[in-house]
């Protein structure tokens, strides 16, 4: 909820802050979000370090991985948790950048709806697709864990498959549907204006920027199509972390003790 000024990491913020629907409130300095730690500059480095961070999770491809690989804070431990692996494909965010570099390609491959088809099979993906369910059980099933916190979860730019893991634990703590879609399009606030240039350049070349807002940024209607993949396999949040993630009752109890304060 509580962005983080760090230049070189955009979209960086506390998870925690906010509250639930028994009076609870979420925890802050316990979870983070972000983009990528493969650039974080050294006069950012110290800022970071202060959050104390023990966990680094990371959604990412390998293959993005490789190309970017974090610069953790000292003392943190790194977990490969490879959302997208069963998708047969190198590096979709890379691809995506390679396709809005060039108008003509970012209009044949994204105009006409195809780049919010896209997210939203994704969306769909991150609930059901084995490698999702996998890494996400993981996540959570470490974040209830002694000594994994506190932690930060990202992806390439944060907003896809770190917004579906930020969603899902808020609605299991119980935090209201419109706050977890205020904090989830938050990102195109906090991530947007990193991508300056981008836009700029695309505009320069001919392109019609308006095409590069549903790839860069987030829509209310991609979450909300996890939701409704959600709601139709198990029914609650609740269903989704015993049924889906193998995440028992007990579990789920664990992660609110250690996520959210009276």
């Amino acid at each position: 909820m509580t962005p983080i000024a760090l230049t070189s990491v955009p979209n960086l913020r506390d998870v925690g802050g906010y509250r639930t629907e028994s009076g609870a409130k979420v925890r802050t300095g316990v979870l983070y979000r972000s983009t990528d730690l493969g650039r974080v500059a050294d006069t950012d480095m110290p800022l970071l370090a202060d959050l104390g961070i023990r966990t680094v999770y990371d959604l990412r491809t390998a293959d993005e991985r490789e190309v970017a690989p974090d610069k953790l804070p000292d003392g943190a431990r790194a977990v490969a948790l490879d959302v997208l692996a069963d998708k047969g494909i190198r590096s979709i965010p890379a691809q995506m950048l390679q396709v809005i570099a060039d108008p003509m390609i970012a209009e044949r491959e994204l105009g006409g709806g195809r780049a919010i088809e896209y997210f939203e099979g994704s969306y769909r993906d991150f609930v059901s697709m084995p490698s999702a369910v996998s890494s996400y059980r993981e996540l959570f099933r470490d974040l209830a864990a002694d000594d994994s916190t506190p932690g930060l979860v990202h992806c390439t730019t944060g907003k896809d498959r770190t917004g579906w893991a930020t969603a899902a634990l808020l609605l299991l703590l119980g935090v209201s549907e419109e706050d977890v879609f205020d904090d989830y399009l938050l990102t195109n606030e906090l991530l947007l204006p990193s991508f300056a240039g981008v836009f700029e350049k695309f505009t320069d070349a001919g392109g019609d920027p308006s095409l590069l807002e549903p790839v860069l940024g987030v829509r209310r209607q991609y979450l909300e199509v996890s939701l409704a993949t959600m709601r139709t396999s198990f029914g609650t949040i609740e269903g989704y972390f015993s049924d889906g993630l193998g995440l028992d009752a007990e579990r789920q109890a664990l992660l609110r003790e250690r996520m959210t304060a009276e």
